[in-house]
């Protein structure tokens, strides 16, 4: 379920499965919380990748304190992490900030 305005797809405990791991494109997940700092940077830039490479790729956001299911599961210890989702396996990901070339960079290696 998108949010308006926005093409990034917001990820919860229950949609996470199927947005994400029964997805048939790469999924790049930006685990992030309100009160964090680094993670308001890294959101624009998800919007912008989304943008970007919609149709190819998609973009999730997951709030971990509103969703700790999934990030328990994951061991999401630290945010912002972003993990990039080929199906089920985590084929790569980043944790803190990072610059819009080098998420790129992740999505361009899935899309090979």
């Amino acid at each position: 379920m998108s949010q308006e305005q926005s093409n990034t797809v917001i990820l919860t405990d229950d949609n996470f499965m199927q947005e994400v791991t029964e997805s048939d494109v790469p999924v790049l997940v930006d685990f992030w919380a309100p009160w964090c700092g680094p993670c308001r940077v890294v959101g624009p830039t998800m919007e912008e990748l989304a943008g970007e490479f919609g149709g190819r790729a998609k973009i999730g956001k997951l709030n971990v304190d509103e969703n700790r299911e999934v990030a328990g599961a994951l061991n999401i210890m630290s945010i912002p992490t972003v993990a990039l989702f080929k199906g089920k396996e985590v084929v790569d990901y980043k944790v803190g900030a990072h610059s819009k070339t080098e998420y790129e960079q992740m999505l361009l290696k899935a899309l090979k």
